[in-house]
């Protein structure tokens, strides 16, 4: 039987203390975010005004709000209802944005889950959420649907985009349905999606995010970092299903009343074509794609980019050089920034005007944040330390209650793993992760898991993962194998390990470099030394360069 959602929320104790410096905002106990971002916006002379751009299709308010109030109408019709879990597999396109604005209006609970996902990846986050329901994209349906086998809840697929005979098909839920609905009361406490991240173990955890933390992540970074109007156009390749992307291309325009621009995946080209195309203001990358951006011939001739304001990056640090480049070329400030799906997007930030290039920014208005000891002991300015936060946003875990008392500690504050200097002037510097979490091109691969399915390939004895570091990822993921005993490496054995590492998790984990070694360092109680792999692979890169 399906948990419910008390049952799988940790403790009131446990939760982080919630602070709220926005002056402008006050939100009452009744709350939803639907009619929030969409309803506002929707009615009066603000509807024919443009919401979303995609590919050669424009959606107003006015249109957004009929087709998200018909889907919300068919999905009741098929029996999903308040404080259900709705799993959403969809690329970027409008059909995301509908389906978790319809479910917000129901307080059905969004699971959303990236595009390049695996079935044994898909299977645990919806056997943990609970999911009953899912709504997947037609071309992305194999892998779930290999997962139902293991997320035995998992009993409805909608499938959107091309249906096959039989389906449950996204759109047919619309036909027929009246195009009005007053979304359901639900509270500003109440749970509105849970998004899952990848934790050193390996084990993805999903973090809570209620109808008031979403909104306040609009409130406080987007107000006074991006100071969005309505004449704003967002865009950028992250996905939606990432909580980057869902704050960056559907909460944030859509609080201000602003558009989106939705692209498929992301090309340097591409990119430079569609913020040219659409007059994109506000544009949201990482790291990775600005320096390939910054490697298109002529881009300065060849893409106007008059219309872009403000570049924003996150994901993984933004190298001085990087920034500096860009904002020669491009005559745009790119900010830095750092964000987790535990606090849902971006509490420090760089800001216009006051980049220093290197730094990742200062607190975002109604965050606190402060670099201490492993005691919780305030560090001061110049000594390292573990990053702590507390602001109107906050992790809430779905049912890791300790892995929630280790994040959430110290009277309340959110620990993030993260390792930064504090400035005299107020800047914070970013210097390592605490655990085995690579970030390489933008994504979080967490070391433990790729380890995991290495081990699995009958040729190995055991692995190791650690970051290598790379000139246009930043880190890419090496591996240390072990053979078993009569088994040769080769070039052709490496090939193989990747490509079986591409079968069980999204590709972008697989390990791009991998050395065969007799043997991985380890301390005298048996535990693996990654530090020490670690920092070879430092070296090595270190004399590279020299």
């Amino acid at each position: 039987m399906t948990a419910t959602i008390a049952e799988c929320l940790p403790p009131r104790a446990l939760w982080p203390e919630r602070v709220y410096t926005l002056p402008e905002v006050r939100y009452p106990a009744r709350l939803n975010v639907a009619r929030e971002l969409l309803d506002r916006h929707a009615e009066g002379d603000r509807g024919g005004r443009p919401a979303i751009f995609s590919q050669d299709q424009v959606l107003t308010y006015g249109e957004l709000a009929r087709r998200v109030n018909r889907l919300a109408h068919g999905l009741r019709a098929a029996g999903i209802t308040r404080g259900d879990r709705l799993l959403l597999r969809t690329p970027n396109c409008p059909e995301f944005i509908i389906t978790w604005l319809a479910c917000q209006k129901l307080g059905v609970v969004t699971v959303a889950t990236m595009p390049m996902l695996r079935a044994r990846e898909l299977a645990y986050i919806a056997a943990d959420a609970g999911a009953t329901a899912a709504v997947v994209w037609g071309g992305l349906r194999e892998e779930l649907e290999k997962a139902r086998a293991q997320a035995p809840d998992l009993k409805q697929l909608i499938v959107a985009g091309e249906a096959r005979a039989g389906d449950l098909a996204w759109a047919g839920l619309l036909e027929g349905q009246p195009e009005r609905l007053e979304a359901e009361e639900t509270g500003a406490d109440e749970v509105a999606m849970v998004a899952y991240t990848s934790g050193s173990t390996g084990v993805p955890k999903g973090c809570v995010h209620l109808h008031r933390d979403i909104l306040a992540s609009a409130d406080s970074y987007a107000r006074y970092v991006l100071t969005p109007s309505e004449e704003d156009r967002f865009g950028g390749h992250p996905t939606l299903a990432f909580t980057f992307g869902t704050g960056g291309l559907l909460v944030f325009p859509f609080r201000f009343g602003a558009a989106t621009v939705l692209m498929g995946p992301f090309e340097p080209e591409r990119m430079l074509e569609t913020i040219a195309r659409h007059r994109i203001s506000v544009v949201f990358c990482a790291p990775t794609s600005y320096r390939l951006m910054l490697r298109v011939p002529e881009l300065e001739r060849r893409y106007d980019l008059g219309s872009l304001r403000l570049a924003v990056s996150a994901a993984e640090p933004l190298p001085a050089a990087t920034y500096t480049e860009w904002a020669e070329r491009t005559g745009v400030e790119c900010l830095d920034g750092i964000g987790s799906t535990e606090m849902f997007h971006i509490f420090i930030s760089s800001v216009k005007g006051r980049v220093r290039p290197g730094a990742t920014g200062v607190p975002v208005t109604g965050y606190d944040c402060r670099v201490v000891d492993e005691a919780g002991n305030e560090l001061p300015a110049g000594q390292a330390g573990l990053l702590a936060i507390k602001g109107p946003t906050g992790c809430k875990y779905w049912r890791k209650p300790d892995r929630q008392a280790e994040y959430v500690r110290f009277g309340g504050w959110n620990v993030t793993g993260d390792v930064y200097v504090r400035d005299a002037d107020g800047y914070f510097w970013y210097q390592c992760r605490s655990d085995d979490m690579i970030v390489s091109g933008g994504y979080k691969i967490p070391g433990p898991e790729v380890e995991h399915v290495l081990d699995e390939h009958e040729a190995v004895a055991e692995s190791a993962v650690v970051a290598a570091p790379d000139e246009t990822r930043g880190y890419v993921v090496k591996a240390y194998v072990v053979l078993k005993p009569g088994v040769a490496p080769s070039e052709e054995l490496a090939a193989e390990l990747q490509e079986h590492v591409k079968r069980e998790l999204a590709p972008y984990k697989y390990p791009r470099r991998i050395e065969f070694v007799e043997r991985l360092p380890r301390t005298e109680t048996g535990k693996l030394r990654r530090v020490e792999l670690r920092q070879r692979e430092q070296e090595a890169a270190r004399k590279a360069g020299a």
